[in-house]
């Protein structure tokens, strides 16, 4: 095979933003990615900018637009960088990529190095013309596939496994939509991508729908985005949700729909509807917000405590603390406020600063909680120390009592399809009982959501395993192959 086909050359960007810092005070979850992607609508980059605006909280490391000149020779022309939408793009930058068609992305990195030349889209020149990929997941299999592909003279200009795929398209003496299928067709995980070429939009999601992909339509155009919520934000309809395996061809001759996959098993990411979906999102028709608020009342079904105030953590739990509060009739309070101007750009310069950093982001209101028997309502524990703090900021602040509830059960096992987890002994779910991380956590009471009242909370997909969603952080049961001792997450 010729040095033609194996090679790509990687196109860099610039306005790399040195010392964003990545230490999150919060033991929280992290975002994944957030891709989104416009075919034949007039000044897609601006539709993209603000599709991005929308999913702003699924990656706020670096953000990237690529676009697609049809009156300029198909020329392609695109930005990125490090730091929030609104950081990396102006309006000269957003009027400087012009065209009709273009993909998006932001990032937020677990795997891969926080760096300008991991930022997405990435952009490739190779002998059929330019090709850029954006993806939301995780390549379970990507580390044996980047050997076996260096092995044969490819040479890697990223750590991101995204670039996988843009390879093994290269690498293939067939046409494009084959050697993208084919591509497809040979990686592992959970993932949804936008492939454009200069001539082409290529969509795909993973053969189990583990990451969520949705399109829209606008005027006679399509757009397509990780949650729908994106949509309203540019006046797109919604059309419906990309299916597990599905190949969607985007070219001058309008939307062709076939398969690389047969869907095996359905199991859509859970923590999505717990925690990384925006509330006015929808996934598979059912309504984040919804959902959550269903998992609040489930919850106060399951494990209700007299008190006299629910409080949710904000911002993803209070959806379900307004549910518990109505099924129990115990009034809902805002007993926790959010500081939305301490977020990822907030590094702690000393020691003291750090330990102090959880009451710069989150507040607990004297007035509402002092001298109240408080349920704490949040999405999840992950190795306790951030329940900690927070159940010890409502006790400072006057509150008798401190009662959690978290609408998720316990999480015990790792994942390996773009969320960013520790390994399983961090987990602190993994090895205490739900009284040892109450003794931990400092509260008066804890419960978990069980497995089955998450299950009936969502709803979803009737007759299918687990309705259709994944649960193997909480049950162990992953819907693909994974290697414990592979890197387990996002370098999206």
């Amino acid at each position: 095979m010729s040095d033609e086909i194996k090679q790509l050359t990687l196109w860099t960007g610039s306005h790399y933003n040195e010392g964003i810092g990545r230490d999150d005070i919060f033991d929280k979850l992290r975002e994944e990615c957030g891709v989104f992607g416009v075919f034949n609508v007039p000044n897609a980059s601006s539709l993209s900018y603000y599709g991005l605006h929308a999913l702003q909280h699924r990656g706020e490391e670096s953000a990237g637009i690529c676009t697609v000149d049809t009156e300029d020779h198909n020329r392609f022309a695109y930005h990125r960088g490090m730091g929030l939408v609104k950081e990396v793009f102006d309006k000269d930058k957003i009027n400087s990529l012009k065209g009709d068609r273009s993909i998006g992305h932001v990032r937020y990195s677990t795997a891969g190095e926080s760096k300008l030349a991991n930022a997405q889209p990435l952009i490739f020149r190779y002998r059929d013309g330019d090709l850029a990929v954006a993806t939301n997941g995780n390549i379970v299999n990507a580390p044996e596939i980047r050997k076996e592909l260096e092995s044969q003279g490819s040479i890697f200009q990223t750590s991101s496994d995204t670039e996988v795929i843009a390879h093994l398209i290269a690498r293939s003496p067939k046409d494009f939509e084959t050697a993208a299928k084919e591509a497809l067709q040979r990686i592992v995980g959970g993932f949804a991508f936008l492939i454009m070429t200069n001539d082409k939009l290529l969509v795909a999601s993973d053969p189990n729908g583990l990451r969520p992909l949705v399109m829209g339509k606008i005027g006679d155009g399509y757009v397509f985005s990780s949650e729908s919520c994106a949509f309203e934000s540019i006046g797109a309809e919604y059309v419906r949700d990309v299916q597990p395996g599905e190949l969607l061809y985007l070219d001058e001759n309008g939307l062709r729909e076939d398969r690389y996959a047969e869907v095996e098993r359905r199991a859509t990411c859970a923590m999505e509807y717990i925690y990384f979906a925006r509330p006015d999102s929808d996934i598979h028709t059912i309504n984040i917000h919804s959902a959550r608020k269903r998992m609040g009342k489930q919850l106060a079904m399951e494990a209700f405590v007299d008190a006299d105030i629910v409080t949710g953590v904000p911002d993803s739990s209070i959806s379900a603390a307004i549910g518990y509060a109505e099924q129990t009739g115990i009034p809902y309070e805002l007993g926790l406020i959010k500081n939305k101007y301490t977020g990822r750009t907030f590094i702690q310069p000393s020691q003291e600063l750090r330990e102090q950093g959880v009451k710069m982001k989150l507040s607990a209101v004297r007035k509402v909680v002092e001298g109240k028997r408080v349920v704490m309502i949040d999405d999840s524990i992950v190795r306790g120390t951030t329940s900690r703090r927070i159940v010890n900021m409502l006790r400072e602040a006057g509150a008798t009592e401190v009662h959690v509830r978290i609408t998720s059960p316990p999480f015990q096992n790792p994942c390996y399809y773009g969320i960013d987890t520790p390994d399983r002994k961090e987990l602190i779910a993994s090895s205490r009982t739900v009284e040892e991380i109450r003794e931990m956590i400092n509260a008066d009471s804890l419960s978990f959501l069980t497995n089955e009242g998450f299950i009936d909370s969502v709803g979803g997909n009737d007759g299918a395993y687990n309705r259709g969603m994944c649960l193997a952080c909480f049950d162990n049961d992953y819907p693909t192959p994974v290697n414990e001792e592979s890197d387990k997450s996002c370098s999206c």
